[in-house]
């Protein structure tokens, strides 16, 4: 009881153990929103590089804003009182989130300027966020001592919340 009395006190720092599953939460939530954004802002074919300049603003608005309400609802959540700056402390645990989004925003601004094709830009962008989920299952199962086998079974199955958009908007166009 001690010890969640004392990881739930207000303004404290989380133990290294909360920022590992900060990282995970906000980097595998991250990756599928990228997809997930990715997707349907290819919906329509607009492949010219305004649509992809446009595409890569709204993935960042998005994930912002994602990770704001993320962050927001753990701070009205906690039902202990708070000090002043206890809010933009609880927002700031969400970078993760925006992190994460930050190499699709890339490549589609990438593909805006004119750095390369701005038409299919969106498989490698599918192919880098499953890389992404499959590091950081990864990742995380071999920090938490796990076999390398069973390591890479979690990051299979971490890509495969990557391969589910990817399937899932084939088969929506």
């Amino acid at each position: 009881m001690a010890d969640m009395a004392d990881s739930t006190t207000a303004g404290s720092q989380p133990r290294a153990h909360d920022t590992r599953e900060a990282i995970l939460f906000g980097g595998v939530y991250g990756a599928v929103l990228a997809c997930s954004m990715v997707a349907a802002l290819s919906q329509y074919g607009h492949t010219s590089q305004a649509s992809r300049r446009y595409d890569a603003l709204w993935l960042l608005v998005t994930a912002c804003a994602s990770a704001l309400a993320h962050g927001y609802a753990h701070y009205i959540a906690e039902r202990a009182p708070h000090r002043r700056w206890d809010a933009l402390h609880t927002l700031a645990h969400e970078w993760p989130l925006v992190t994460a989004v930050l190499p699709t925003v890339f490549l589609l601004a990438g593909a805006g300027w004119g750095w390369w094709p701005p038409k299919g830009v969106e498989y490698p962008a599918f192919t880098l966020n499953m890389m992404i989920l499959f590091g950081l299952g990864l990742v995380t199962a071999r920090r938490s001592r796990r076999s390398w086998p069973a390591a890479v079974l979690i990051g299979i199955v971490d890509a495969l919340l990557g391969v589910i958009v990817v399937v899932a908007n084939a088969l929506i166009k």
